[in-house]
């Protein structure tokens, strides 16, 4: 339990404070330099996050997960090491260039299922919504109905049309 706090809070500052402030330093100094290593880190760190889901659902059991999490966080972020930049060179750019017309395809197709997914719930509501009132209005004009004042009514004629009202005794006219 310890060391997995101990690693959110590594994962947390070094793996994406610190990165988030050299970022935002490097695009305030319009270093292209900069902007690119630090776009390399964040679409490792990204993938490394998809996969740290899965990995924590299965091998975190594993001796020294946690340990090895943080010391990857860690070497990603090293500018010794550029752990990351090695990553992105040697590995995802190229997979990512072989499959980037599959990957744009499925993007725009998601885009328009999720479009006509929004719409088809909202008719959905709208529906629902109007099937409820007609039944609320309804359902109010049975008998037994409560009646609304008219302004040529007064309150004693409101109050004897009220249903299931007795009439009071020393008030009847």
């Amino acid at each position: 339990m310890v060391s997995w706090m101990i690693c959110r809070l590594v994962v947390l500052v070094f793996g994406m404070l610190c990165p988030a402030y050299a970022s935002y330093k490097a695009v305030k100094t319009k270093n292209i330099r900069e902007y690119v290593r630090w776009m390399m880190y964040w679409i490792v760190f990204a993938l490394f996050m998809a996969a740290e889901i899965i990995t924590d659902i299965f091998i975190s059991w594993f001796p020294f997960y946690y340990e090895i999490k943080m010391a990857f966080v860690l070497w990603l972020l090293s500018p010794y090491t550029k752990g990351a930049s090695l990553l992105y060179r040697k590995f995802v750019h190229p997979s990512l260039s072989r499959h980037e017309k599959e990957i744009d395809a499925y993007i725009v197709q998601a885009k328009e299922r999720s479009y006509e997914t929004v719409l088809s719930f909202g008719k959905r509501g709208l529906n629902i919504a109007a099937s409820a009132a007609v039944q609320a209005a309804t359902k109010g004009t049975g008998p037994g109905a409560c009646r609304t004042a008219t302004p040529r009514m007064s309150v004693g004629q409101i109050l004897r049309q009220s249903p299931g009202r007795q009439p009071d005794p020393e008030r009847s006219p």
